[in-house]
């Protein structure tokens, strides 16, 4: 039995293959030692410490494996140290090369150096606070080009405004402006302020319709014209003057615009007067009524047109005399108003008074006439007509034309179309056109949702790139801030103006502007002074 375990033990022993090599130590860096072949220890039991295919190596070479592998790394890690030393030293030497400004300022005098270094004190706040005290809160402004409207509430410097200036600088896209606030604000006040100082730099200023007669004091005191229609006045206009020939052209060319402008002027009469478009055959007769009137006299007037409706006198293509007649009868009820009825003695004869398109300002005072407002579009339909030529002119320089009340006005479709015919060439023409109404709101109101009207007057605020907004109050202000594109911050600001601050949006860039007004100009602009001599007295 004992031979048998003993050739059993010498078979675990030398039954086997050597125990595996140990490791190479060259890739550790550390010079090779010899490695003997190990030999299995065999307690006084006989017993063999070993498994199968392993053979434990001796401990003083595991030591010496593992005091290897740390060597490795601890190399490593100094090579990574000398490697990010080096990197910062060449950083050092950088910002050493680097010109700076010496911590206690530049050398010499008015140096503005201080024998203490600077050092700012820690301060933390909110958000909100940091963003009433942060220094470059407003921009720079729009320059000093052209007039003077007041502060800029935001930044305390003088704020200018030139919207012919602006448009050649190319910041913005056309002159026309929008004003719009609640009434005793200061709008009116900022849009009389803005034509007597543009006529201090040569523009003229063009008054179509004065509906409250507050335009005729300024236009005096400037040197303007004052025309006063309605009831009592002396005055007649004849919306079918030819007007001050534009220069440069042709009779050919002359004859055919004169006679355009007739017929569109007659046809916006009708339609506006009937409360609906013109059919075909309508239109097709009253312009035979007009081409038989210019045959028989050289300047045609409302009276002769109504005749020639009443008794057609030739037969025009498609028609016979008689569906002319049948065809033009309604129409000629329709025109017969402005000629004997309660619009009579006002555009029924030839004009009493000349347009003189070289004076500062010529404003059209209705305040004698009242009733509806489609009997105040009729009016603005002819007296915008009668102006529209020389508007026209290319010679008339740049204008200004002030649609007070606009929101009256807008309620033609006929006069609505004129006005965004106006705003449409305003560029060609030289014109900026400012249309006054008291909130956005008014332009929601004109016509049916989806009409032509509102897509007209939806049309005449994108043609605008300068907004001006009074105080409104929060709803009126939260209205406009989805159709302008407003921010929360300029939505706020709006309730909270002061009388005479407004927000000028010039494109895409907003203003806080205080108008600023000298006393005379103010007597002569303010519409609260009846009602603050009647409280004196």
């Amino acid at each position: 039995m004992a031979d048998r375990n003993r050739a059993d033990r010498e078979a675990t022993v030398f039954g086997y293959p050597s125990p595996a090599p140990v490791p190479s130590l060259d890739a550790l860096s550390v010079p090779p030692m010899p490695v003997p072949l190990p030999s299995l220890p065999i307690d006084d039991d006989g017993k063999v410490f070993a498994a199968p295919g392993y053979s434990p190596p001796q401990r003083r070479l595991r030591r010496e494996a593992v005091k290897a592998a740390r060597q490795v790394d601890r190399s490593h890690r100094q090579r990574l140290m000398a490697l990010r030393k080096a990197e910062a030293e060449a950083l050092r030497a950088e910002e050493r090369r680097a010109a700076y400004l010496p911590k206690g300022g530049e050398p010499g005098s008015m140096a503005g150096r201080t024998y203490r270094r600077l050092k700012v004190v820690p301060h933390r706040v909110t958000s909100e606070v940091l963003a009433g005290a942060y220094p470059f809160l407003a921009e720079e402004g729009l320059g000093s080009e052209g007039a003077l409207i007041g502060q800029d509430s935001w930044s305390g410097t003088a704020f200018c405004f030139d919207p012919w200036d602006l448009y050649r600088r190319g910041a913005l896209t056309n002159p026309n402006i929008f004003l719009g606030g609640q009434i005793g604000r200061g709008k009116s006040t900022l849009a009389k302020s803005l034509a007597t100082r543009y006529i201090a730099f040569g523009r003229r200023v063009y008054v179509p319709g004065d509906p409250k007669g507050e335009w005729s004091v300024v236009s005096r005191a400037v040197g303007g014209q004052v025309i006063e229609l309605g009831v009592g006045a002396t005055a007649r206009l004849n919306p079918l003057d030819e007007g001050p020939r534009p220069s440069g052209l042709s009779d050919t060319a002359c004859y055919a615009q004169v006679t355009s402008d007739r017929q569109a002027l007659l046809a916006a009469l009708a339609t506006t007067t009937l409360g609906r478009p013109l059919r075909a055959v309508e239109r097709t007769a009253l312009d035979s009524a007009l081409s038989t009137t210019v045959a028989g006299h050289s300047t045609p007037i409302l009276p002769q047109v109504v005749d020639a409706l009443h008794a057609p006198g030739n037969a025009v293509a498609g028609s016979t005399v008689a569906q002319l007649l049948v065809d033009g009868r309604e129409v000629a009820h329709a025109l017969a108003r402005l000629v004997s009825g309660d619009l009579a003695g006002l555009f029924d004869g030839p004009s009493t008074v000349r347009f003189d398109p070289a004076l500062p300002m010529l404003s059209l005072d209705l305040s004698r006439i009242s009733g509806s407002d489609t009997l105040l579009g009729l009016i603005m339909t002819c007296t915008s007509a009668w102006m529209e030529a020389a508007l026209r002119d290319p010679e008339g320089g740049q204008r200004l034309v002030v649609y007070d009340e606009a929101w009256r006005l807008m309620a033609q479709p006929a006069l609505l179309a004129r006005m965004q015919s106006h705003w449409k060439l305003s560029r060609a023409w030289g014109l900026a056109n400012l249309m006054v109404v008291h909130r956005l709101s008014d332009l929601e109101a004109v016509g049916e949702s989806g009409s032509e009207a509102r897509g007209l007057a939806q049309g005449l605020l994108g043609d605008t790139a300068t907004r001006i907004l009074y105080n409104e109050p929060t709803d009126e202000a939260v209205s406009a801030g989805k159709v302008l594109g407003l921010s929360s911050t300029e939505v706020r600001q709006l309730p909270e103006l002061a009388r005479g601050e407004g927000l000028w949006r010039v494109n895409e860039r907003a203003f806080v502007v205080r108008h600023l007004c000298t006393p005379g100009e103010l007597a002569l602009t303010d519409t609260n002074a009846r009602m603050i001599e009647g409280a004196r007295g």
